[in-house]
């Protein structure tokens, strides 16, 4: 199956929110569904419009998974639970590594599988903080990749 790394045109927000929510559902087991459906409009009516987007998309041009960037941090991951465990993620956080200089993520300590993913990555835990941006008791940890010198 042929993958293709792409920009996210504004248009595509809608398809973007639903493969956040598709992947919120199947791997943010913590999470209350008040808070599923408090986020969905911020995700769609601001947060994605304040990083810089990528994707990546199926051979018939669908987004399967999308990265969010700004200032050298990862600031979303997601994936579609469909298109989990096909490298979707890993070619997305290669890709923001490598082109976009990302050295940094925060993610929610409950998330053990996404914590795994990182952690197999590089990037080691610097701090750790006990409620999340909007001060929900959700602990967040803040990641950066391990350098050359820590390896």
């Amino acid at each position: 199956m042929g993958y293709s790394i792409d920009k996210v045109d504004a248009a595509e927000f809608p398809v973007l929110v639903e493969i956040w929510e598709a992947s919120v559902r199947a791997t943010h087991n913590f999470l209350e569904e008040g808070d599923i459906e408090y986020f969905k409009p911020l995700i769609l009516n601001q947060y994605l419009g304040l990083v810089d987007l990528t994707c990546v998309r199926n051979e018939n041009g669908m987004p399967l998974g999308f990265i969010g960037v700004a200032e050298n941090k990862v600031e979303m991951l997601f994936v579609h639970p469909e298109a989990m465990g096909r490298g979707i993620g890993k070619l997305l956080m290669n890709h923001a590594i490598g082109n976009l200089n990302s050295n940094k993520v925060d993610v929610n300590e409950d998330n053990a599988q996404a914590v795994g993913f990182y952690l197999h990555l590089g990037f080691r835990i610097v701090s750790r903080s006990a409620l999340d941006a909007m001060g929900k008791p959700y602990p967040i940890l803040h990641m950066e990749l391990n350098n050359e010198m820590d390896r």
